[in-house]
């Protein structure tokens, strides 16, 4: 049945992962190629099977939201609420990072982007991997993955385990990102699947920089 299923899918990454590979797994928004968060020889694995560059450090996803305390320091109250909020779902926060953590995800400049996604299997995997360097299934510019054959054309055998969670919903927005590492009261840096209306309602001083963007192109 499926409880079996997903056990054998759940070691099978678990295994994969200690070894320092890469697996694809289905999230809550698109299809994710993960890695051990902690090895940066597996993150640089992830780049490359996806042909992207130090300059844009994947997020790190999380199995449980209390896991922000031992990863990123002086989180914001602000930070804190909408986590409280909106955790497990489509927010990703960034914050400082633990000084003390051994991670090398890019070019991050002290800081790491946190989520915790609300996929009951991409977070029994992350229960069972620790936290995991997680960024969209796709080469780098082409559209994200949306089905497990979508990953499988696109990545091929750069990655040691496929888990298959069926479609994912057509047009899924990606998460929203919100900054707290340079402003405690939280800046967009990308809108998605949860407005920043919404976030507004938990925090009221949010700065949405992707309309300033915006203003700024005109």
């Amino acid at each position: 049945g499926d409880a079996s299923r997903n056990a054998a899918a759940t070691e099978a990454a678990r295994q994969a992962i200690e070894a320092g590979e890469c697996v694809v797994l289905p999230t809550d928004t698109v299809y994710g190629i993960g890695a051990d968060a902690f090895s940066a020889k597996a993150v640089r694995r992830l780049l490359e099977a996806k042909h992207r560059g130090r300059d844009m450090p994947p997020p790190v996803l999380i199995g449980e939201p209390t896991l922000i305390r031992a990863l990123a320091v002086n989180v914001p109250e602000a930070a804190k609420d909408l986590v409280d909020k909106h955790w497990p779902g489509a927010l990703t926060v960034i914050c400082h990072i633990q000084p003390s953590l051994r991670m090398d995800l890019g070019d991050t400049e002290g800081t790491i982007a946190l989520r915790v996604p609300d996929h009951e299997l991409a977070r029994e995997i992350l229960r069972r991997t620790g936290p995991m360097a997680v960024s969209s299934a796709n080469l780098s510019g082409q559209a994200a993955a949306l089905t497990c054959d979508d990953a499988i054309d696109q990545l091929g055998d750069a990655v040691a385990v496929y888990l298959d969670g069926g479609p994912l919903a057509e047009g899924g927005a990606p998460s929203t990102i919100v900054d707290f590492s340079r402003d405690d009261e939280g800046q967009v840096l990308r809108r998605g699947a949860i407005s920043v209306e919404t976030l507004r309602e938990t925090a009221p001083n949010l700065r949405d920089l992707t309309l300033e963007a915006d203003e700024a192109d005109e």
